[in-house]
């Protein structure tokens, strides 16, 4: 009998990243909604001739002190990204552990653009704006950032799927299959209901924060 040397086999190294490292990013990522649309409910109330049935929560960024709303995209986007260093550094090389917090990261720099490049003024907001919209180079931009930002975020919804598929989390994964229809849907009836608009992007953003709680819980490793 002759003996053949077994092949040697490399298997990357997994180093343990210390939970603590990574609490601070993943709770930027889980307080952005929650923030964000706090501070914009409060302003709508707050500030004369904003209508939620009318106006989007963007227009907010208009008129003496849309610096408020301004800063409330700059601070959300900040914790977005924070949130996909968090999650990169949770699902390390597993599934979902490149494009997902990829395009999370997307979806938060799309609020900075949002900042940079504010909304067009219309339907009766700031006080004394005409009813029509006139679009311009900035609302353009704002509104094509807008939908790059969201349309990365439902990606990342179906990526971010197969991580919590490979944790057992199926009812959760069905979920964010579907979460995106429902986002997409309210992006449709955007022209017939600003409260769709509004409901669907809201709606994204929560569904964020409770994928990311979810897999917040999972070990954390770095590959």
């Amino acid at each position: 009998m002759t003996s053949t040397p077994s092949a040697s086999h490399h298997v990357a190294p997994v180093t343990r990243v210390p939970r603590t490292a990574v609490r601070p990013w993943l709770a930027g990522g889980i307080a952005a909604a929650p923030v964000f649309l706090a501070a914009g409910v409060a302003q709508g109330v707050a500030r004369d001739g904003f209508d939620f049935s009318r106006n989007a929560l963007s227009q907010l960024a208009l008129g003496e002190v849309g610096w408020v709303q301004t800063v409330n995209f700059l601070l959300t986007g900040t914790m977005l990204v924070m949130g996909a260093v968090g999650l990169r550094r949770v699902l390390g090389g597993g599934p979902g552990g490149t494009w997902g917090p990829v395009l999370v990261g997307v979806f938060g720099a799309s609020f900075w653009a949002a900042a940079a490049f504010p909304a067009d003024a219309g339907a009766g907001f700031p006080a004394g704006a005409p009813d029509a919209t006139m679009m311009s180079g900035h609302g353009a931009v704002h509104m094509a950032a807008g939908m790059v930002g969201y349309l990365a975020l439902c990606a990342a919804f179906v990526v971010l799927a197969s991580a919590l598929a490979a944790r057992g989390h199926r009812r959760w994964t069905v979920a964010s299959r579907l979460v995106p229809v429902a986002v997409l849907a309210g992006f449709a009836a955007s022209a017939a209901s600003v409260l769709a608009f509004t409901a669907g992007a809201g709606f994204g953003l929560l569904w964020l924060t409770a994928v990311t709680i979810r897999l917040a819980s999972a070990p954390v490793n770095r590959y």
